[in-house]
């Protein structure tokens, strides 16, 4: 007899629902590429509030991260008066980096936008890269143990160029 149907399938961390603001949209009519960062952002920091690492960690332990490197993938426009929704999936960590692919969703469930992040963990007074406490490496392994069972993301690990078919001149 099975005794894991009533298991929680694993999913990624969801966001809140964001709301795309006027100024945010250009003179092309849609989302300006600099808000899908703001938006990526503000899911994250859902994430690392849920982690113990939000805006309080920073002002009484003088402890926050960086992002070091970011890769956003734009696959389908916003326009204004869409809503949409974050998820982020710890794909790897170790004690001072986090690597995190999330994803843009329009609230009806299509892909707008994904981003791969490396982030630092920094101690301010430097500011220097530093290991998470143990407190906080126990959050992330917690973490990184609810994501593990979830697949690679398709799109992780991308690279930017120009992919050429042999014989074409460059």
């Amino acid at each position: 007899m099975r005794t894991d149907l009533h298991m929680p399938q694993p999913s990624p961390e969801i966001s809140s629902i964001f709301a795309l603001e006027k100024d945010w949209i250009d003179y092309n009519g849609h989302l300006n590429m600099a808000y899908y960062n703001v938006l990526f952002d503000r899911a994250s920091d859902e994430v690392s509030v849920a982690l113990g690492m939000g805006p309080s960690y920073a002002a009484t332990r003088r402890l926050t991260t960086y992002t070091a490197e970011i890769h956003i993938c734009y696959i389908r426009e916003l326009h204004l008066g869409d809503r949409v929704r974050g998820t982020l999936q710890l794909i790897d960590h170790d004690e001072k980096r986090l690597h995190v692919f999330q994803e843009l969703r329009h609230v009806d469930g299509w892909l707008a936008a994904t981003s791969e992040v490396l982030t630092l963990h920094v101690d301010m007074s430097g500011p220097k890269v530093a290991p998470f406490p143990a407190d906080i490496l126990g959050n992330i392994e917690a973490m990184r143990a609810r994501h593990a069972a979830l697949p690679w993301p398709p799109r992780a690990g991308r690279a930017i160029g120009i992919h050429r078919k042999s014989g074409d001149i460059t």
